[in-house]
């Protein structure tokens, strides 16, 4: 599924939204948002499909508690707790500002990543070829923003930016490290994301939770061809998930399957954003279902 190229409505919309988005009420900015990116109204009174019910809990399922879950150095202690240290892949630095990282204590391979947004991650695979002037540059400028404001995500509103460095890992593949993103709803893993490629030609397949293949898109196009193998410890991952997402309605938790054993990666309150671009409307709403926004 190809996603279709920025409109002059989109670019006018994004311009429009910098200049004034952030005195928008939150309601209003997002029913503009989503009716530019998805092409259709969103429906709050009463959302229906998965999307919609992602927005609903945006604008009002609002725990200061998930500040800490999305806060990628934070959610540490978290894991920490629930599953044990074990699970963490380990840290090698954490620093408030771009200036403070020393680049040459760094072992030659390493990942760097800012704590509050999803998008500012920068792997050094071999430090004499690693450009750290434009590393610096890209970690500062999403040092300044605060990512709240884009699609209205609450937990990112309150996280304190900040950079971290762990160990880089690759899995059996030996050349990167597949994401499973297991969905859970209301605490029990229902759905697992297989992210594979991304760097490169980014696909995404999806299985059950006993490891079946699911022939649906969302955002990124599948690939059955490519058999993925059921991960080792499965059962460990599902249990992980469900223990991380205890008294959540909606949640993603993201995992590696490494040497067989389970690291955690990250978590994710919405999907997209809320702006999942699903191959058949359906399983948007079968998916929406199984958000029970009454509890």
């Amino acid at each position: 599924m190809e996603k279709e190229p920025i409109s002059l409505k989109r670019r006018l919309y994004r311009k429009l939204c910098r200049l004034f988005g952030k005195r928008m009420p939150d309601r209003l900015y997002l029913k503009l948002l989503y009716q530019v990116r998805m092409g259709k109204p969103l429906h709050l009174d009463p959302p229906e499909d998965f999307n919609e019910k992602l927005h609903w809990l945006k604008l009002y399922d609002r725990n200061p508690a998930y500040s800490k879950m999305a806060d990628k150095y934070e959610v540490r202690s978290f894991v920490k707790e629930k599953l044990g240290e074990e699970y963490l892949i380990p840290l090698l630095g954490v620093w408030d500002d771009v200036d403070e990282i020393d680049f040459n204590a760094l072992p030659d391979q390493f990942v760097l990543k800012c704590t509050h947004d999803s998008a500012s991650v920068c792997i050094c695979k071999d430090k004499k070829t690693f450009d750290r002037r434009a590393v610096s540059d890209r970690l500062r400028q999403a040092m300044g923003r605060n990512y709240f404001y884009a699609a209205r995500e609450f937990p990112y509103r309150d996280i304190t930016p900040r950079i971290l460095a762990e160990t880089y890992m690759v899995d059996e593949s030996g050349t990167e490290l597949k994401d499973y993103k297991v969905y859970t709803f209301h605490g029990e893993p229902y759905l697992i994301q297989v992210d594979f490629d991304r760097f490169e030609n980014h696909r995404r397949n999806l299985y059950t939770t006993d490891w079946q293949f699911i022939d649906e898109t969302i955002e990124y196009p599948k690939d059955p061809t490519v058999q993925i193998p059921r991960p080792q410890r499965l059962s460990e991952m599902l249990e992980c998930a469900k223990k991380l997402a205890e008294g959540t309605r909606s949640l993603r938790t993201d995992f590696y399957s490494i040497n067989g054993k389970i690291y955690f990666g990250e978590i994710t309150f919405y999907q997209e954003a809320g702006f999942a671009h699903f191959e058949h409307q359906a399983y948007a709403k079968k998916l929406g279902e199984m958000i029970r926004l009454q509890d």
